[in-house]
């Protein structure tokens, strides 16, 4: 027994990147777990992290457990799915598109779930109840319309991108000029577009949750696909991959994850984008790591960016999804000008 554990003992220092990534692993949950209780704590009315741990131990009925457990629980829970999910999708567009600037928006899952949103919002108010399943829809046809755009014999990355910014560009317009044609109504809709966790409570997370388990649990059974697709067409294919078919799926799973996101959230930006930049950077270009830590990644940034949103402004409900462009845009900026993009 002694010298089995001297043998891997001896194996996890002759892997410096094991450790490292168990590092980034316990930093990223420490990260997040620090992000939840500071969402629970900060507000209109802060409470101490003993008053916290009280209001959600035990049933006792008062101001702090009402205000923990029924607004800013499920609100915090809430922002962490729809980040880990919104992250995962950009980490996986990332690799199928072997570009860095990659995001669930460039397949036009944003554009298509906000151009059915703003259609339920301005069009059909009476219908409000199913705008989440609207937007979904939205988000999955128009990936569904760039792939079938794409596709000559198959969808290569280039192509893929250029119809993505062919059908972001037309559904961009669209809802710009159904907003202009019904500017009356424009006001009801501004808050979904710019993302925000406002009014989140536990339906809206009951209903996240099962899309956000399954796209988690189709993942792990992508990440071969992705890393091989990674290495380009010819070397997948020389290593026994399908290439289109891997393609497809994790489009697909890139687009179940987003649109499930932006279908509670509304249309929050900037996560797919940064927080898998962010980790491959520190972690490596292997799904098997960088996966599980751009979600802790994309999950503690949206709760700790919707904390800052309704405590800095107080009493001002700041939309999360303008703070995080006006954060993150500047941050991503400064990566590249380091040279941090190659």
């Amino acid at each position: 027994m002694s010298s089995i554990a001297s043998n891997s003992s001896v194996q996890l220092v002759k892997d410096p990147r094991r450790v490292r990534h168990i590092i980034l692993l316990a930093g990223g949950i420490a990260l997040l777990l620090a992000a939840m209780l500071a969402g629970l704590m900060s507000g209109s009315i802060p409470i101490p992290a003993g008053e916290v741990w009280t209001a959600m131990t035990q049933s006792a009925d008062s101001e702090a457990r009402q205000i923990v457990w029924n607004l800013r629980l499920p609100r915090v829970l809430t922002g962490m799915l729809a980040g880990a999910c919104l992250a995962m999708a950009g980490a996986f567009l990332q690799g199928v598109f072997r570009n860095p600037l990659a995001d669930p928006g460039i397949i036009g899952v944003s554009s298509g779930g906000g151009l059915a949103a703003v259609v339920i919002m301005i069009l059909f108010p009476a219908q409000i109840a199913y705008l989440p399943i609207a937007a979904f829809v939205g988000a999955l046809a128009a990936a569904a319309a760039v792939y079938a755009l794409a596709w000559k014999g198959g969808a290569s990355p280039l192509r893929l991108i250029l119809a993505g910014v062919a059908v972001n560009s037309l559904l961009g317009a669209a809802m710009t000029a159904l907003m202009i044609l019904n500017s009356e109504k424009v006001q009801s809709v501004l808050p979904w577009m710019s993302g925000s966790l406002n009014g989140r409570s536990w339906p809206h997370f009951e209903a996240l949750l099962p899309y956000a388990i399954a796209g988690g649990a189709a993942a792990i059974f992508l990440i071969k696909q992705a890393n091989l697709l990674v290495l380009g067409d010819d070397a997948a294919k020389v290593l026994g991959s399908r290439v289109e078919t891997g393609r497809l799926l994790i489009i697909l799973l890139s687009t179940f994850l987003a649109g499930a996101a932006i279908s509670i959230v509304g249309m929050v930006g900037f996560v797919g984008l940064v927080v898998p930049h962010i980790v491959r950077l520190l972690a490596g270009g292997n799904y098997r790591i960088l996966l599980p830590l751009s979600a802790i990644g994309g999950a503690a940034l949206v709760v700790a960016a919707d904390t800052a949103a309704r405590s800095w402004f107080d009493p001002i409900e700041f939309p999360v999804g303008i703070l995080l462009a006006l954060l993150g845009a500047p941050f991503f900026l400064y990566l590249l000008r380091k040279g941090l993009g190659k």
